[in-house]
Formats: C-alpha cells, sequence, structure tokens
C-alpha cells in the first residue's frame, strides 16, 4: 500500500465545486405539517454566481388551506397563485437532478434540510444527504473572526438581509425564492473572501 492511499482525499478548492444556493418558501415551519410553496436555486460555478442556469417554481401544495396572517405577510403566495403549479412530486426530481454530485448552500440549513428531508420521504424518493454550506454558520465564524482581531464581541446578524447589508452588499426585496437563493449565493462568496476560505472543507 502506497503512503498516498493512507492519506485523506485532498479537499477541493472551492472553485472546483458548484454549489446550488437554495431557498424554499413555505407555509409556516413545521416541515411535518407545512407545504413547500416555491423553490428556488441558483449555481456557484468558479466562483461566480450562474443566473443564466438558475431554477425556479411555484410548488402546488397537496392539501390547499389558507394562509395564516404571519405566512402570508412573509411570502405573499395565495392560493391561487399555486393552484396550476406543479406538485411536490414533479418539482423533487428538478432539485435532485442539480444537488447530485454537487454542494447545497442554504441559509440557515436547520430550515431548509428538514423541508428538503420531509419532501423527500412524503414523496417516497430517498434523500441522499449532500454536503452543506450553511452562510448562517459562516456568519458566526466571521463573528469570531472580527473578535480575534479586536471588534466588539456580540452575536451576528443572522437575517439574511441585515447580514448582506452588514458585508455592504446591495438591497433586495426579500421573501422570493429565487431572489433569496440569489442574495445567499452573493452571501457566500463575500463571506468565503473575508474568511479566506480556498479548499472546501474549509466551508462546511
Amino acid at each position: 500500500m502506497r503512503l498516498r492511499d493512507l492519506l485523506p482525499a485532498r479537499s477541493p478548492r472551492f472553485t472546483e465545486v458548484v454549489f446550488w444556493a437554495l431557498d424554499l418558501e413555505t407555509e409556516g415551519l413545521d416541515p411535518g405539517r407545512d407545504a413547500i410553496l416555491s423553490v428556488g436555486m441558483v449555481p456557484v460555478r468558479r466562483g461566480l454566481v450562474r443566473l443564466g442556469e438558475a431554477f425556479s417554481s411555484l410548488v402546488h401544495p397537496r392539501e390547499e388551506r389558507p394562509p395564516s396572517v404571519g405566512a402570508l405577510g412573509a411570502h405573499h403566495l395565495r392560493p391561487f397563485d399555486t393552484r396550476n403549479a406543479p406538485d411536490l412530486a414533479a418539482v423533487l426530481p428538478e432539485i435532485s437532478r442539480r444537488l447530485e454530485g454537487n454542494v447545497l448552500l442554504v441559509h440557515h440549513a436547520t430550515i431548509d434540510v428538514r423541508f428538503l428531508k420531509a419532501a423527500f420521504r412524503s414523496t417516497g424518493r430517498s434523500w441522499r444527504p449532500p454536503p452543506v454550506v450553511d452562510t448562517v454558520r459562516l456568519l458566526y465564524r466571521w463573528a469570531d473572526a472580527r473578535r480575534f482581531l479586536g471588534n466588539p464581541p456580540g452575536d451576528p446578524e443572522l437575517n439574511l438581509f441585515a447580514a448582506r447589508d452588514q458585508l455592504g452588499l446591495p438591497a433586495y426585496p426579500p421573501h422570493d425564492a429565487l431572489v433569496d437563493a440569489t442574495a445567499t449565493a452573493e452571501l457566500f462568496l463575500a463571506l468565503r473572501a473575508r474568511l479566506g476560505c480556498e479548499r472546501l472543507r474549509q466551508l462546511l
């Protein structure tokens, strides 16, 4: 056996990996009860956000029910907006195809990944978890780095658009799945640069 066979595989450079930024708009925060209403995905390829390859779709929920005031205020999607949209079983293969062999990039992985797992399970599809990069985790790491450099202590700003503002990124209208996915992709690139992460393992 050669020495290189005993060593862990080299982590690829971030420019060698395709990251698919994903955002879901949902009825609420409970994946066991609340439906996915829309999905937006955009790739980061060779360190660039590729808007021309973006994917987005409304999703027709299994049960049509009146949205709560809080949910409607968040995503602005009414039942008639999704009435003629494809159902979840038709949209999931599009998500799965893009994630195959690539990295999932999300803001608040605890929310989006839970909804993805529940969605795959509810439609009888196997969930093969991809590597996940969470911009919330990167925000915590950036806050730690700033404290190390003498900045005042405090928790990082975790709201997607407030965090973008803190990093000097442009303002976008919130709560559209594709806009939020694009906002996440740009935030990721800004944080990667500030943290100096060159390899995938440094981002996970």
